[in-house]
């Protein structure tokens, strides 16, 4: 593809990333490999990550863009019932065309997991947990030394865990996928301070009221809060900096 950008662009177009980033760290991550595997919360990961200079990106998702994606997802009208992969692949390139950006409009299962995911150096695991497709992922990749980034939406806060290739798995957790996420929101709840407790249990307690063909309210202001703390880590772990590994996580909200 041709690049849009003129020579004066490309040179500067990490020009604001300096004392933040050393030229050499930028370099780094440009080469870093990076596996997206569900491009929902992923979409808006997906762009941080490539603004901050992570370029090669593979993005995988057999999904399509639904109405109700907007109020929290990284696409526009234009992309309903359009392939996740597809839109978000569109607007990545329209950012930089310079970025070595893969596609995979399709749904991860345990027959293509070994060809879709080896010869990354990371990756993003934002699979639904309507399978043990999200368990197997992690498997994989822990067997061939990648390291794993789980995040989620707790609608005003991000929770993201980090697995590492050595480490313990979210089976930890629970080994079923069956109300996963719940179980992830009891465990959130019996490890934070008292202050976010409360609205989480009280988000907890309603949800357990609601249809239950209903998928887990989310927000927008979660999406955006993964979409950072995810490229943060992203950047340490390319750069062997010190991470935070499960049963450790990250949570971060202004919500009181």
């Amino acid at each position: 593809m041709k690049s849009i950008y003129n020579e004066y662009m490309i040179n500067t177009l990490f020009n604001r990333n300096a004392l933040y980033i050393p030229q050499d760290k930028q370099l780094s991550i440009s080469n870093y490999k990076v596996c997206f595997a569900g491009c929902g919360i992923g979409s808006n990961i997906s762009e941080c990550a490539l603004r901050l200079g992570f370029l090669n990106q593979t993005l995988i998702d057999g999904d399509r863009v639904d109405l109700t994606n907007l109020n929290r997802q990284n696409y526009t009208l234009d992309d309903i019932n359009q392939f996740k992969s597809s839109s978000l692949y569109h607007r990545l390139l329209s950012i930089n065309s310079r970025a070595d950006i893969k596609v995979e409009n399709t749904f991860l299962n345990s027959k293509n997991l070994s060809q879709l995911v080896s010869g990354h150096d990371l990756a993003i695991n934002a699979l639904d947990f309507q399978s043990d497709i999200p368990f197997l992922f992690d498997e994989f990749c822990q067997k061939n030394f990648i390291p794993i980034i789980h995040p989620y939406n707790i609608g005003w806060a991000t929770l993201v865990f980090v697995i590492h290739p050595s480490g313990l798995g979210l089976s930890h957790i629970s080994p079923s996928h069956i109300d996963f996420e719940k179980k992830v929101a009891a465990f959130l709840i019996d490890n934070i301070d008292y202050k976010s407790k409360q609205w989480l249990q009280d988000i907890l307690y309603q949800y357990e009221y609601l249809d239950k063909k209903q998928s887990p309210p989310q927000l927008a202001i979660g999406s955006w809060l993964a979409a950072g703390v995810c490229t943060d880590v992203m950047y340490k772990i390319a750069n062997n900096l010190e991470v935070k590994y499960f049963p450790e996580f990250y949570f971060v909200t202004s919500h009181k």
